[in-house]
């Protein structure tokens, strides 16, 4: 299983929209086949990263993924928002393997 982490440089004075975004994919990316951990606006500190966590089984099946992501009417329609309302300044994609587990006393 894989983690991707997206890295998000949002413009601090489009943060609802950013949030609103987030919501939407909310609904789009277990809709498609990634287990989503979350969407995190700035709170305190940085006004301007923000990120995304969601899981993969492999980089085979994030292919698979995307390409559905980019079909469903909501991936497509968030898209476009993004586009249209011009919070993300950048986005970087890092895929992590967990290496700790098990996790806890006795372990």
């Amino acid at each position: 299983m894989l983690t991707c982490i997206i890295r998000y440089h949002i413009d601090p004075t489009k943060k609802a929209q950013f949030e609103t975004y987030a919501r939407t994919w909310g609904q789009a990316i277990p809709r498609c086949g990634a287990g989503l951990i979350g969407y995190f606006a700035p709170h305190e500190g940085s006004s301007t990263l923000a990120y995304g966590i969601y899981t993969i089984p492999s980089l085979a099946e994030y292919e698979a993924y995307r390409a559905r992501l980019a079909a469903d009417p909501l991936g497509r329609q968030n898209y476009e928002f993004a586009q249209r309302e011009g919070f993300l300044l950048r986005e970087d994609r890092t895929f992590l393997r967990l290496v700790s587990a098990p996790h806890g006393a006795g372990a």
